[in-house]
């Protein structure tokens, strides 16, 4: 007999930390591991999940999973509980899935007024516990990176906080590819050696050193010729800005923009969440 949970695209995993390793000033990767990652499919590219952490002084976060694998039932149960109590749930990107042996990176963007995410990954040592919502196929809607065919170049964007999207979709590309990335991060040493077959031009805009802003930037750029695909993400004013430009002056079809407010200025992922929720916007998951 085929389950609620056999069929559903996601599901929840109980993983623990395996090891950390700092990748420069502003970001951390945490390698997680767990039996039930046999049963994980990411599905590469910008894939998503959903990272329940534990508040301080609990061993574990607190979600109460539906023993039926009821997605709902249990969301619903977790929001019920007093914020104080229920695990902060936090979105995050899978840098990268490995199956023997079988563990997953997440890397997070560390700032010194960052949140309890950045908090609990400055501090996260092995054996700590986590709780994830993730993909049980690979196919699955919380990969937004989909070049439609026929494209004939990409466009990327991204600051900190969407860079290891941005490096897992540069591995995703195939060779030859002509692609041109911008990649926007504060301070010279986080920049990283990225892997791509793609025929990539990256360029680096380093907060620090006086770049320009994303907008500047991508607006002084010649671009190849041929039909785009655009895949921006980060922070949601840059996005927006940036979407702007590319349908209004670039002229590139709509269709062929794929972006995603990582965060906003000022607001919190909370806040964040409840202005999509307000405007009639789901979660993938």
């Amino acid at each position: 007999m085929t389950t609620t949970a056999e069929l559903a695209p996601f599901r929840f995993f109980g993983l623990q930390v395996v090891r950390t390793r700092r990748l420069g000033p502003s970001m951390v990767r945490v390698t997680f591991g767990g039996e039930s990652l046999r049963e994980f499919a990411a599905g590469g590219r910008d894939q998503s999940l959903s990272l329940f952490l534990p508040h301080p002084g609990q061993d574990e976060p607190v979600v109460p999973v539906d023993p039926g694998g009821d997605l709902y039932a249990t969301l619903g149960a977790w929001r019920a509980m007093p914020e104080g109590i229920r695990a902060v749930m936090r979105s995050y990107t899978v840098r990268e899935q490995r199956r023997e042996p079988a563990e997953v990176d997440i890397d997070f963007a560390i700032h010194a007024d960052g949140g309890p995410a950045c908090r609990w990954a400055s501090a996260a040592r092995t054996g700590d516990r986590v709780m994830v919502l993730g993909p049980a196929v690979a196919d699955n809607t919380a990969v937004r990176c989909r070049p439609p065919e026929g494209t004939d170049w990409v466009l990327i964007w991204a600051d900190e906080t969407s860079l290891p999207a941005a490096a897992a979709i540069l591995e995703w590309l195939p060779a030859g590819l002509k692609a041109r990335v911008w990649l926007e991060v504060q301070h010279t040493e986080d920049r990283q050696d990225l892997r791509t077959a793609a025929d990539a031009r990256i360029t680096w805009l380093v907060r620090n050193e006086g770049a320009p802003s994303a907008l500047e930037a991508v607006s002084a750029a010649e671009l190849p010729e041929g039909v785009p695909y655009a895949w921006i993400a980060g922070e949601s004013g840059s996005v927006k800005a940036l979407r702007r430009h590319l349908v209004r002056e670039r002229e590139i079809d709509r269709r062929r923009v794929t972006f995603v407010g990582y965060w906003k200025q000022g607001v919190s992922e909370d806040g964040l969440r409840e202005e999509a929720e307000t405007a009639g916007g789901a979660a993938d998951m």
